[in-house]
């Protein structure tokens, strides 16, 4: 008997969904490929360090001699070309390990200096460019400064540069590669090449940090290939592929990453304390089907950039644009639609789906928030999940999916139950 994912879908939405299904489907091709590549590097860097049963076990207290810690390290340091890491559960979130970094290897009196605009409201409130909380940054006295990107989104290296050979304090440079909540594109892992040859020309000896939230796996080299000392990202977004129940890690030149573990825990014991307990099975296993988790939530997310065109929208990135990491927005126009779409987001998730998003305040963020997230973890951004201020032009951050047959059904479902 014949049957169809989309029959109870309007005929006229019907239609354009099978259209973006011809439309997407070289795309989904190249996505395929590219899943199989980093894949294929994953695997070796567990066939390579070894992975066994008896890494999975945990430690309990101070987290002496965990095999599977330090092996789990060095897979991620593999990966990423670096000198080493810290992948840990103590580790909470993207913030608290940009955070770690940061505070790592800043002091009083250095400045750290943003070369991708203002970055997001969470590290604003870790700056202390908005809120006052102690122990941010300014309590610390250390300064900050960024460069405004170009109206087209761009970095801006000329005004860059003036800043960055003016001020002598300048210690780290920091790139942000995920677009936040802003309206300019992610930056694509060739961008992120010129801008660390960039600083180096200027500053040979500056530390480069990489924010890489979002952007794991979803593209086939990554940005500490080419030169950057320090990289941070969470593990309930790609790395951990939905299977990590928390935690995010760090990777890097062997001595940044020594002081960001003593930063994480104390002087002295740096990363070499830290017990595991659960943690360790969930981790392994997140870290070895996230490329292809991730490539299921960048098809996903193509699917809706090409379906919400369809529907007079501004997306962005356009479906055939180069993917640098899992977010789609897309300007819905009105407070109103903006919550309709979220709460059909919310509505066709496996958790919660009897929930109604409502816009409210939340912890870091300036504006009024609205979001749906029916995850299995809270706050899983690898899981499908829409965002947004409450602000004009209304635009929805959209990211996520672990499989892209739950996207498919959650974005057709939200564009019937907004539009028609």
């Amino acid at each position: 008997m014949a049957f169809s994912w989309k029959e109870k879908l309007p005929e006229e939405l019907q239609q354009k969904i099978t259209d973006v299904e011809k439309q997407i489907a070289g795309k989904l091709h190249e996505i395929d490929e590219q899943v199989v590549y980093n894949q294929m590097r994953v695997l070796e860097c567990f066939r390579k360090h070894h992975v066994a049963e008896e890494d999975f076990a945990g430690s309990t207290g101070y987290g002496y001699d965990d095999l599977g810690r330090a092996k789990l390290d060095a897979i991620y340091a593999d990966y990423f070309h670096t000198d080493d890491a810290i992948v840990r559960p103590q580790l909470i979130s993207g913030t608290h390990a940009i955070t770690t970094s940061l505070f790592g290897v800043l002091r009083p009196n250095d400045t750290l200096f943003y070369l991708t605009g203002m970055p997001y409201d969470t590290i604003q409130q870790v700056i202390g460019v908005v809120g006052n909380e102690a122990g941010n940054m300014k309590d610390y006295k250390i300064d900050f400064d960024y460069a405004p990107l170009l109206d087209d989104g761009k970095v801006d290296f000329d005004f860059a540069e003036k800043k960055l050979r003016e001020n002598k304090t300048i210690k780290v440079v920091a790139i942000q590669r995920s677009r936040g909540y802003a309206l300019r594109k992610s930056f694509t892992v060739s961008e992120i090449k010129e801008m660390i040859s960039f600083v180096r020309q200027v500053l040979p000896n500056v530390i480069i940090f990489i924010d890489n939230c979002y952007g794991e796996f979803s593209e086939t080299q990554e940005p500490t290939e080419f030169g950057a000392d320090l990289m941070a990202g969470s593990l309930y977004k790609n790395a951990g592929a939905g299977i990590a129940k928390t935690g995010a890690y760090i990777v890097g030149k062997k001595e940044l990453i020594k002081q960001a573990g003593n930063r994480l825990n104390v002087p002295g014991a740096g990363k070499n304390e830290g017990a595991t307990i659960g943690h360790m099975r969930d981790m392994y296993h997140g870290f070895f089907v996230a490329p292809s988790v991730t490539g299921d939530a960048i098809k996903g997310a193509i699917f809706t950039s090409a379906l919400l065109e369809k529907m007079d929208l501004d997306v962005s990135p356009k479906w055939n644009d180069a993917r640098t990491d899992l977010v789609q927005t897309v300007n819905l126009g009105s407070p109103q639609a903006m919550i309709d779409f979220c709460s059909a987001i919310q509505h066709y998730s496996p958790v919660n789906s009897f929930v109604d998003p409502v816009p409210s305040k939340m912890e870091g963020y300036e504006d009024e928030e609205i979001m749906a997230s029916g995850s299995f973890t809270e706050g899983s951004t690898i899981e499908l999940s829409s965002d947004g201020p409450m602000r004009p032009p209304y635009t929805l951050y959209i990211q996520g999916g672990l499989t892209y047959a739950h996207v498919k059904i959650a974005i057709s479902n939200a564009v019937k139950e907004t539009f028609f």
